[in-house]
């Protein structure tokens, strides 16, 4: 009959379907089985259901869907307002880790002794801890988007995130920066003159790629971060990514930064007729991220620098800011950072020159 899910087959017999529950992403599964009879078929379907505590109901208490379901819909709620590159990374931690780890569990399930478990297991399997700390992020915010759905509500469970060892990250020695300089500038070309500019001025790696001359002011002597280069993952293209240009890293990373009389020389003497043109390549094509940092390892090696990648020219240029004198509000706008606590936790590193000479002023009071 219609509406009871059982029908004739080819072969005569009669086949019965019903529901026995969902897998881990909210899909109803069903279940079938079969009777000479249209009564016979129907009968054992009946049983079956009855073995299983009754009819399926996914409107039961804390079994409208499973936790995979809910961590779908928070991620389509947060499209309309977050950046894209944020989102895939959202994406990419419930795809990879969330879904197949506790995607199965009703949101009720998961206690601190569940997350906590999920937490061995990810760093078990060889994840850094800052990684799993972005996971266990995206996991409470999944959660909360969870509660806010279920009528009772639900008890946020206690997530404790694992201690990040400090690493101690690369700066350049004065001699190292000096040789690097000197190598890039022998034989200058667009590429190499936008790893000096990034030297010079403290540009992420993405900011510098989607750089292009406009953004430049030879008259105001400065660099307007208007844009930022990365890849992002394809959704439904088995992984395929794409080159996406879009707005810099936060609102503070927007920003203007003012040239050294260094830089401004190399701008000029560099600069183009086109102003459309990437600096990197002087045309209207660009140098994705990858492709720098690649040049990068290559220009670093045929000079002699070991373990020195894009980043590090970031540290080293706050670094010598610092050694300097500069004020640290400055170079915190400069840096594109929040808080002038992230400046100096992440980025300022204190040569031992300098320590000698702050541990020299002592004398002053006889120390």
């Amino acid at each position: 009959m219609k509406g009871e899910n059982i029908f004739r087959r080819k072969d005569g017999r009669w086949e019965a379907r019903y529901v026995k529950g969902e897998d881990p992403t909210g899909k109803l599964l069903y279940g079938f089985c079969y009777g000479k009879t249209y009564n016979e078929a129907k009968s054992k379907a009946s049983a079956l259901r009855a073995s299983t505590g009754g009819a399926y109901s996914r409107h039961s208490a804390y079994k409208e869907h499973r936790f995979a379901y809910y961590c779908d819909e928070w991620l389509k709620s947060c499209r309309p307002r977050l950046k894209e590159s944020t989102c895939c990374r959202y994406g990419t931690a419930l795809e990879n880790h969330i879904k197949p780890g506790l995607g199965g569990f009703f949101p009720h399930e998961i206690t601190a002794e569940t997350a906590g478990a999920f937490t061995s297991a990810l760093l078990k399997e060889g994840l850094a801890p800052k990684t799993v700390k972005d996971i266990l992020i995206v996991l409470r915010l999944a959660l909360r988007f969870s509660a806010q759905q279920l009528p009772g509500g639900l008890n946020e469970p206690e997530i404790v995130y694992p201690r990040e060892p400090k690493k101690e990250a690369r700066v350049l020695s004065l001699e190292e920066q000096t040789r690097l300089i000197s190598y890039l500038a022998k034989d200058l070309d667009c590429c190499r003159f936008g790893i000096l500019l990034a030297m010079f001025t403290g540009l992420r790696i993405g900011e510098l790629c989607a750089l292009r001359w406009e953004n430049i002011s030879l008259r105001e002597r400065t660099v307007r971060v208007a844009s930022t280069m990365q890849r992002l993952k394809n959704e439904g293209e088995g992984g395929r990514t794409r080159v996406a240009i879009g707005s810099p890293k936060s609102d503070l990373s927007a920003r203007t930064i003012p040239l050294s009389d260094s830089a401004a020389s190399l701008c000029r003497y560099m600069a183009v007729g086109d102003r459309s043109a990437y600096i990197l390549t002087g045309t209207r094509d660009y140098i994705e991220p990858r492709t720098l940092q690649y040049r990068l390892k290559k220009y670093t090696a045929a000079c002699g620098l070991e373990d020195v990648h894009f980043h590090t020219l970031r540290h080293t240029f706050a670094t010598r800011c610092i050694e300097v004198g500069f004020e640290l509000k400055s170079l915190s706008e400069i840096l594109g950072h929040a808080t002038t606590a992230i400046t100096m936790e992440r980025y300022v590193h204190s040569s031992m020159n300098l320590k000698r000479e702050n541990i020299s002023k002592l004398k002053a009071v006889g120390l």
